[in-house]
C-alpha cells in the first residue's frame, strides 16, 4: 500500500509542479510576450502594410536579404506562424527556401524576442535556466543563438535553392525565378 500512496503523490506532485511553472508564465512570460505583440501590430499600423509588402518585395532580389533580412524582419513583425506569409511576394522558385529560412528563425530568436514563437518557448526557457544556474548571462546567449541563427537560416535557405533545382529537373517542373502580381 505504501508503494500505490508514494506513487499517487509522486503523481499529485508532477502536476503541482506543472501549475507553479504555468502560473509563473502567467505573471513573467505572457505579459512580455503580449507587449511585445501590441507594438509589432502597432507599427505595422503606422507604418502601413504596403510598406511591409514593399520591403518584402525589395527582399526579395538576392539571397542574402531573401534569407537573413526578410525572415528576420518578417518574424519579428508579424510573428511565427503569420512570418510565411511574406513568401507570397516571392517568385516560386524561392518559395520553398524562404520557409526553410523562415521557420529556421522562428526557432533561433526566441531567446531575444519571446514573441515570435510563443509556442515553443518553454524549449528556450529549459536552456536558459541551466545558464542561468551557471550563473552566465542568458542575453548573451540568446543574442549568439540568434546571430548564429541568422547565418545558418542564409545557408539552409541557398541549399534549399539547390535543392529545389534538382528536384524541379527531376520532375520535369519549371519554377518561375520572376514575380508575377
Amino acid at each position: 500500500m505504501n508503494y500505490i500512496t508514494e506513487f499517487a503523490e509522486s503523481f499529485m506532485k508532477l502536476f503541482q509542479l506543472g501549475g507553479e511553472t504555468f502560473i509563473s508564465w502567467m505573471t513573467n512570460i505572457v505579459p512580455l510576450v503580449l507587449m511585445l505583440l501590441i507594438a509589432m501590430n502597432t507599427l505595422i499600423a503606422f507604418l502601413g502594410e504596403e510598406k511591409v509588402n514593399s520591403l518584402a518585395k525589395i527582399s526579395a532580389k538576392n539571397p542574402v536579404s531573401r534569407y537573413m533580412i526578410l525572415p528576420f524582419i518578417s518574424a519579428f513583425m508579424l510573428g511565427n506562424p503569420m512570418a510565411i506569409s511574406m513568401g507570397r511576394f516571392l517568385p516560386e522558385y524561392y518559395k520553398p527556401s524562404f520557409v526553410a529560412a523562415q521557420m529556421q528563425f522562428c526557432h533561433t530568436s526566441n531567446g531575444v524576442f519571446p514573441h515570435i514563437n510563443p509556442g515553443e518557448l518553454f524549449v528556450w526557457m529549459g536552456i536558459a535556466t541551466g545558464i542561468q544556474t551557471l550563473g552566465l548571462s542568458q542575453m548573451d546567449l540568446a543574442i549568439r543563438y540568434m546571430l548564429v541563427g541568422l547565418v545558418m537560416n542564409f545557408v539552409g535557405g541557398w541549399v534549399t535553392d539547390f535543392t529545389t533545382a534538382y528536384v524541379a529537373k527531376q520532375q520535369g517542373v519549371t519554377l518561375s525565378k520572376t514575380f508575377d502580381l
